[in-house]
């Protein structure tokens, strides 16, 4: 395990295994869903240990801490040394459902569809 002071943002995520890519670690970091120290990051911005990255991955956030900082991708175990993961635990399959969603193929809404929505988001005209 590779120990500097410091190491890009987009490549400590994509070695810890946050991300599939490298690419796409940097991608997430220019579309502003990287944040160090809750500050935005871009893609070459260096991290340090005790550093808190908050990544947005498929609509939730990752939120860890740097206890190891490594550039070169690692397996699986050792990456899970290099972090402490403080993220939220995922909402439950009954919150998820309580969204409602339209049927497949149900075509654009109706104007009455349409005020409906806007009431329960609460955007009461």
């Amino acid at each position: 395990m590779e120990t500097t002071a410091s190491v890009r943002v987009d490549a400590w995520i994509w070695a810890v295994r946050l991300t599939k890519t490298r690419s796409a670690a940097a991608t997430a970091a220019r579309a502003g869903h990287v944040r160090v120290n809750g500050d935005r990051a871009k893609p070459a911005q260096p991290v340090r240990v005790g550093d808190e990255v908050r990544l947005r991955v498929a609509g939730f956030d990752r939120i860890v801490e740097v206890r190891a900082v490594i550039a070169k991708r690692v397996g699986a175990e050792v990456a899970a040394t290099c972090l402490i993961d403080r993220s939220p635990p995922p909402p439950t399959k009954e919150a998820m459902s309580a969204v409602p969603q339209r049927d497949r193929g149900a075509g654009r809404p109706t104007k009455r569809e349409r005020r409906d929505i806007d009431k329960l988001r609460g955007f009461e005209h």
